[in-house]
């Protein structure tokens, strides 16, 4: 229940907008089941990186603050196909390293934003994003 409560509470935090405000398409090289991406977010923006993966691959996800004028307070959420906004992995909650057994075919989305003081001022925050399927 207490879940459900902070869910939904994340959600009505975003506000009515949850459509992503920069995406992009994660592709390997061929022969690499990896790549490393790197951006930045400002504020109350976030990032959404879509990468296709089959079920029972797992998907490792590894976020690093490159650069910040705040405190760095940077997470990574994973969402699986045609999901409403509902993580099936919340790095505000289990940290900014995952390794998860996925559990459906189809795209994913790791959603990269700012909490806290950071998102509230305005402040912008680098990152590089280590991605893999296996």
């Amino acid at each position: 229940m207490f879940l459900r409560m902070a869910v939904t509470t994340l959600l009505l935090a975003f506000g009515a907008s949850v459509s992503a405000q920069m995406t992009a398409d994660v592709k390997f090289q061929p022969g690499n089941f990896g790549t490393m991406v790197n951006g930045t977010v400002t504020g109350d923006e976030y990032f959404d990186y879509k990468l296709g993966a089959k079920a029972g691959q797992e998907m490792f996800a590894d976020l690093k603050v490159s650069d910040t004028n705040g405190y760095g307070v940077i997470y990574f959420n994973i969402l699986p196909p045609n999901s409403d906004g509902v993580a099936i992995y919340n790095g505000s909650i289990d940290g900014n390293t995952a390794r998860i057994r996925l559990p459906d075919d189809g795209d994913y989305t790791i959603r990269v934003y700012l909490m806290g003081n950071d998102r509230d001022t305005d402040k912008t925050v680098g990152y590089s994003l280590d991605l893999s399927i296996q």
